[in-house]
């Protein structure tokens, strides 16, 4: 078993350390957002240890904290400095990082303050190393401005208009573009940009009836009514720059350092500042995080300095500027001198620095680790969940206006509804069927055995990328077992089996992690070996077996040492017994589309991590849904009505059809008739008194029969997706019932065939089905949505020819989000030489959230429980392709199935 020092990105569980872990992300990202409006305490953590226990301790403390503040992406604006990072001036190097990467369209997202400053220190320390005496206030101008154009804009697109380049001499036109044109588009543009600038930050206008206190004037004392910006930065620079140039150490020059560091420091809390928190205005409603800012203190004096000197600056600009302001913590061991620079704050412990993290202002905090928590198991802390924003907040306004403008135009439909406009029964998704037969096209070429040995080739060579990271450059690499079903032998198979698009997922998330592990040491590039279980499963149990003898023979060791596993897309009772299996060595299996509640038992509840909702969530939607929406065609009238009665096929020997069946009857409000249909005429545990069929033409003519009793009935199949395509085959060739539209509900199982078109042809078939992400035309599809099928176009272009059916499939997008998950569990121990499955399971125990392809992951620490509101969502299957008609769980962060309304809410459906 790994060591607990092998877990190198948990908390230390020092005294109390389990309030400041908990009170932490709601520092960060606060529930009610008035807490924004403060400035926190700066924090200081002494590390114990030296040379490489110390560095690797401080890097312990810095990830633990940095960890919840990311995914994949910044969920809130956060800079981690690490030793020896940046130049001399350390708030250059935060305020570049503050500004790389800041969540889309969350406030605070512009630093034109700190960039201003920034620009004319860097051309102040560049004099310096010229051997000059200083640049010049135009000098200084003009350099400033050359930047401020380099980063777009308005001054951008008149300098362009100008030219760059000056024209050459002689003629009118030249005269022309010298004195009167370059002189609108570059020096008249730079004259009003310095005024402004200079109103900003030093004096404010004249006229102004808010001439308050600038407040760089207040600190540079250039508060008389005529000062320039640039004149008062060249007399700071001819000031400087001789105690710059004299050696490092010295008295003098380490003053001028900091004198430029306050300035700068300043500069980008004024920035951070701006707009203030809370109220009704777009911008204030989009601070929804603090920034973070964290910095590692290096053991060596001088390498500390700049780090120091950024700390003291901040503990000064802190006390006068406004809040809100970002959440600064330093690790390490900080100097005496800086602790005198910081008021020597008194020595408390993580529970007291807990109770701290949401203070309205406060002294410094210091907290001084002691040296056994490194030595174990520490605490995880959770994801920050702040509020994220798909529009900027333009386009909020825009949109309140158009609203608005819309009232009337409303009202006036009101009124008409009001006064007698006839009810209408509206069809969900849509009154047309499936296709016109007259322009089916039926499925595309499937080049099944092609596709599959390409997806297998594309994870070989990502395998051997993964392996050269271990023998070339000493990285840690381990091994993740794909448990799938056997490789596809016709066309046909294909139809009825979610293999390819899985391992495409798969495929695509193992390219993804080698490509971020090149430049992200903190990646742990895997392996992936694809082990077929034969036809269905039906050797599951025996090849878990296989793998655990060979883990316990020594087998697996380096590279190959297997760590989780992935698959097992279908809920049988062969695959949970292979969950057993390696639920009894403790092996972590995530799951990817196998739904049954009964797959997470009391064996395999240890090591086993369901992924999309479980069948009790999905047959309570799809009853819902069934019961009270508008899906069976009126035989009297036009549009649709709920269903009256459901005709439930299911096949009682397979786990997953049994399961979702009888969960199903136990939700739907309506009458039902069950059904068995099993082709191999094996029916155990049927109930009582029900039809056993096992001839797709005899089970055409049950169902014909029931609808001809009850037309407003509809049939919800629990029955896997070869048995469905005998049906609808045998129905149409039957012809019995098919004048009237027939209206099928199932569930995950039918996107298989169903979006590949082999119903096309059936124009009397509305069919319905359960998916597991939002196509990526719908409006409330996530950018990680989106972008997932963007590559994933990308990949199936590069990688295979032909057609493919699968592009709104879900299996890719689960299987993709699976290897996710294990992945982060990885890179929680990726400097654990010896890392072991428990060592995962601990990890996964953690709690583990992000954005991923089929919309909000998030489980909930030592609950491996289906991760809560997952997203489920119903699709109508049309001509151009699956519409979306209900969409519960979290599509997107912040969503909530109980808010959502039916069917996805049970409260909200009986209300309706």
């Amino acid at each position: 078993m790994a060591t607990p020092r092998e877990v190198p990105r948990q908390f230390p569980d020092d005294t109390g350390a389990d309030i400041f872990v908990r009170q932490y992300p709601t520092a960060v990202a606060p529930a009610d957002r008035e807490y924004l409006g403060t400035g926190p305490p700066l924090f200081l953590f002494t590390v114990p240890g030296s040379g490489t226990a110390y560095e690797r301790r401080v890097r312990r403390v810095v990830e633990a904290l940095r960890e919840p503040l990311d995914d994949n992406g910044k969920l809130a604006p956060y800079a981690v400095l690490e030793a020896g990072a940046g130049g001399e001036l350390f708030a250059d190097e935060v305020g570049k990082r503050l500004e790389f990467g800041i969540p889309r369209f969350m406030t605070p997202d512009r630093f034109p303050q700190f960039s201003l400053l920034r620009d004319v220190v860097t051309e102040i320390l560049e004099s310096r190393s010229a051997g000059g005496a200083g640049a010049g206030a135009r000098a200084l101008r003009d350099a400033a401005y050359r930047k401020r154009v380099e980063r777009g804009g308005l001054p951008a697109l008149l300098w362009g208009l100008g030219g760059s380049e000056p024209p050459a001499a002689g003629g009118a036109y030249a005269w022309l573009v010298q004195v009167v044109w370059q002189p609108l588009t570059h020096v008249l543009p730079r004259w009003c940009w310095a005024r402004r600038t200079t109103r900003q930050l030093i004096r404010p206008a004249r006229l102004s009836p808010f001439r308050r206190r600038r407040w760089l004037g207040v600190e540079l004392g250039a508060e008389r009514g005529k000062e320039n910006l640039f004149r008062v930065m060249d007399e700071v620079a001819q000031r400087q720059i001789p105690r710059l140039a004299l050696d490092p150490g010295h008295p003098q020059r380490e003053e001028a350092l900091q004198g430029l560091e306050d300035l700068l420091v300043r500069a980008l809390l004024e920035d951070l500042r701006v707009p203030p928190a809370r109220r009704f205005l777009p911008r204030r409603r989009r601070r929804t995080a603090r920034p973070v800012i964290l910095a590692e203190l290096p053991g060596q004096e001088e390498a500390a300095r700049p780090v120091e000197r950024f700390l003291a600056a901040f503990h000064r600009a802190r006390a006068a500027t406004q809040p809100p302001g970002p959440l600064v913590i330093a690790v390490g061991r900080p100097s005496e001198r800086l602790l005198h620079q910081l008021g020597e704050p008194a020595e408390v412990n993580l529970a007291q620095a807990g109770l701290q993290l949401n203070q309205r202002e406060g002294a410094p905090v210091l907290v001084t680790l002691r040296e056994e928590p490194f030595t174990r198991f520490g605490l995880p802390i959770r994801q920050i969940e702040p509020r994220m924003f798909r529009t900027s907040w333009r386009a909020m306004t825009s949109a309140v206006a158009a609203v608005a403008a819309l009232a009337v135009l409303g009202g006036g439909i009101s009124l008409r509804l009001a006064f007698g406009t006839p009810e209408e029964h509206p069809c969900v998704g849509g009154d047309r069927t499936l296709a016109d037969a007259s322009a089916a096209q039926g499925p595309p070429r499937l080049r099944a055995e092609e596709w599959y040995e390409s997806v297998l080739g594309v994870i070989a060579d990502e395998n051997r990328r993964a392996e050269d990271f271990a023998k070339n450059r000493g990285r840690t690499v381990r091994t993740v077992v794909a448990f799938g079903s056997d490789p596809p032998s016709s066309a046909t198979l294909t139809l009825f089996d979610g293999t390819i698009p899985e391992l495409r997922g798969i495929a695509m998330w193992q390219r993804k992690l080698n490509d971020d592990a090149d430049s992200d040491d903190s990646r742990v590039p895997l392996r992936v070996e694809v082990i077929p279980t034969g036809a269905g499963f039906a050797h599951a149990e025996r090849e878990a077996e296989k793998l655990v003898e060979e883990i316990d023979s020594g087998q697996r060791k380096g590279a190959r040492q297997v760590i989780g596993v992935l698959g097992y897309a279908q809920s049988k009772t062969e695959t949970r017994a292979a969950l057993t299996v390696l639920g009894e060595k403790g092996i972590p299996a995530i799951g990817t589309t196998a739904t049954a509640d009964e797959m997470l038992d009391s064996e395999t509840y240890q090591s086993y991590w369901p992924f999309t909702p479980a069948n009790s969530t999905e047959a309570g939607i799809e009853a819902r849904f069934a019961g009270q929406q508008d899906i069976v065609a009126r035989h009297r009238g036009a549009g649709c009505t709920p269903a009256e009665q459901a005709i439930v096929v299911q096949n009682s020997g397979d786990l997953y059809s049994s399961s979702l069946a009888e969960k199903f009857v136990k939700d739907f409000p309506g009458r039902e008739k069950v059904v068995n249909f099993a082709q191999d005429g094996r029916f155990p545990g049927a109930p009582a008194g029900t039809p056993k069929v096992s001839s797709a033409h005899d089970l055409a003519e049950t169902v014909c029969k029931a609808l001809k009793e009850q037309p407003e009935s509809m049939v919800f199949w629990s029955a896997r997706a070869r048995d469905f395509t005998a049906f609808v085959n045998a129905l149409h060739t039957q012809g019995t019932c098919i004048q009237h539209d027939i209206t099928v509900l199932g569930g995950n199982e039918l996107t298989n065939v169903a979006l590949t078109g082999a119903f096309d042809d059936k124009h009397w078939l509305r069919l319905y089905y359960s998916a597991h992400r939002l196509p990526e035309n719908d409006a409330k599809a996530s950018e990680k949505t989106r972008q997932f099928v963007e590559d994933y176009d990308r990949f199936v272009s590069g990688t295979t020819k032909g057609s493919d059916p699968w592009r709104q499939d879900g299996h890719s997008a689960v299987a993709y989000d699976a290897f996710h998950v294990l992945s982060r569990a990885a890179d929680v121990t990726y400097r654990d030489k010896n890392a072991d499955p428990r060592s995962m399971l601990t990890a996964l125990s953690g709690g583990i959230s992000f954005d991923g392809a089929t919309g909000y992951v998030s489980y909930g620490q030592g609950s491996n429980a289906p991760p809560p509101d997952k997203t489920l969502v119903l699709l109508r299957q049309t001509a151009e392709g699956p519409v979306t008609v209900a969409a519960c769980g979290a599509y997107q962060q912040g969503q909530e199935t109980a808010r959502q309304g039916p069917p996805c809410s049970p409260k909200a459906s009986q209300q309706r």
